[in-house]
């Protein structure tokens, strides 16, 4: 019982640590969602082009950090006509090269694993760009893009310039929908990873995380470090930012640091997901995809290893995790303090919008609390004359096979 509470304790710490990294990272995620329309997104992956590529990798590292919401977003995307390696690049780059994964990566581990989640992000975009179209049949995704559920467009055109929105007050309102959207959608994922993170640390002795891995072979140890990885995160559940506490404590047992790479990496292979692929793309597709993101996050997390070593940048094994600044005045705090008032404002401009009006860009998704703009939803339902829409079709089957639980 005493390991078992010191365990949340060592959850609780590394959750107050990374506080004001999570509460600025949703709200630059937000504020770039409300500001950039996803109808240019679409209209801009039509093909697998280089610059088409560059594309879908910016526009995705500007979106939800959510891999739910990512997986429903590039869903969408292919179903409105956007190519199909264009669509999973997205994806992946929504998951893996957003700032709150890098800061709370850098707060909990250490700078370099900040450093190596973009530098192995790009290796795993340009792999995906070479091995996608080659592993996964034409005709497989044909027959995938039929099934796919397309929506009404009904997108308000928008003359503002991005200049314009930020200074207006119900940008910045819809701005808040999305963080605090997006916050909802993860909060499961963040409690999850912070508790199994912690008991992990203090529960799993050293010893039985190194039966997992194997040591002291050199590169043969990297590789199955790296391959071992991303079944970790399948087996884990734990996905999107919630699974970087428990990369902290897979790096204090002893898997090496492309192992732990490969491992951030592979949110987007936990179970429940593949599950979702299974539901949008069918059983084929969706077995395929997941081999293919798995040779793809284990050859990344491989590739940057050996990057790193080749710079020098692997940094010392610590035996505990990232030294906890705890509660006093010191910068940890402070930021807190920062970060509480500022989603305090988010809150407040979040309570002042009127969703309710059917004039509204956005709704709410009242399944997961995601907002979602009604011209982008990946899921539209009607149900006794109102419409409602949801960041994917998991929400909409929920909600209208038990609608009592959901509508007031």
């Amino acid at each position: 019982m005493s390991k078992v509470i010191s365990g949340l304790t060592e959850g609780w710490w590394m959750f107050f640590d990374t506080f004001w990294a999570l509460i600025f990272g949703f709200i630059l995620s937000g504020a770039v969602q409300a500001f950039v329309s996803k109808s240019q997104m679409q209209s801009a992956l039509g093909d697998r082009r280089p610059k088409t590529i560059g594309k879908a990798s910016f526009f995705g590292a500007v979106s939800s950090s959510c891999s739910y919401a990512a997986s429903a977003l590039a869903k969408s995307l292919f179903a409105k006509g956007a190519d199909f390696t264009a669509s999973m690049i997205f994806m992946f780059a929504s998951t893996n090269l957003v700032i709150e994964l890098g800061l709370v990566l850098w707060i909990l581990i250490g700078w370099q694993f900040a450093a190596a989640e973009f530098v192995g992000g790009a290796v795993m975009i340009l792999l995906l760009w070479i091995l996608l179209p080659r592993l996964v049949p034409e005709k497989m995704v044909a027959a995938s893009r039929s099934m796919v559920e397309v929506p009404d467009s009904m997108e308000m055109a928008s003359g503002e310039s991005i200049s314009t929105k930020i200074k207006s007050r119900r940008a910045w309102g819809d701005a808040a929908g999305y963080t605090i959207g997006d916050f909802t959608m993860l909060r499961t994922e963040l409690v999850v990873g912070f508790i199994v993170a912690g008991l992990a640390s203090t529960l799993v002795s050293v010893s039985a995380w190194r039966s997992l891995f194997i040591s002291g072979h050199g590169f043969l140890s990297e590789i199955e470090n790296a391959i071992i990885g991303p079944v970790l995160a399948f087996i884990s559940f734990v996905c999107s930012v919630g699974n970087v506490p428990l990369a902290a404590a897979l790096w204090k047992g002893g898997i090496t640091f492309g192992g732990v790479i490969a491992f951030i990496f592979a949110d987007l292979v936990a179970f429940p997901l593949v599950m979702i692929y299974r539901k949008y793309y069918g059983t084929r597709l969706a077995i395929r995809l997941t081999l293919v993101f798995w040779l793809v996050m284990a050859v990344s997390g491989l590739v940057t290893e050996e990057i790193f070593k080749v710079f020098s940048l692997i940094p010392h094994r610590h035996m505990d995790l990232m030294a906890m600044k705890h509660f006093g005045w010191n910068s940890t705090t402070f930021l807190n303090v920062v970060a509480l008032i500022a989603a305090g404002v988010i809150y407040w401009l979040y309570k002042s919008q009127d969703q309710a009006s059917e004039d509204s860009e956005y709704a709410k998704d009242l399944v997961c609390g995601m907002q979602v703009r009604k011209s982008d939803a990946p899921a539209v339902a009607e149900l006794d004359g109102v419409t409602y829409y949801f960041c994917m079709v998991g929400c909409k089957e929920a909600l209208l096979a038990t609608p009592e639980k959901y509508i007031k």
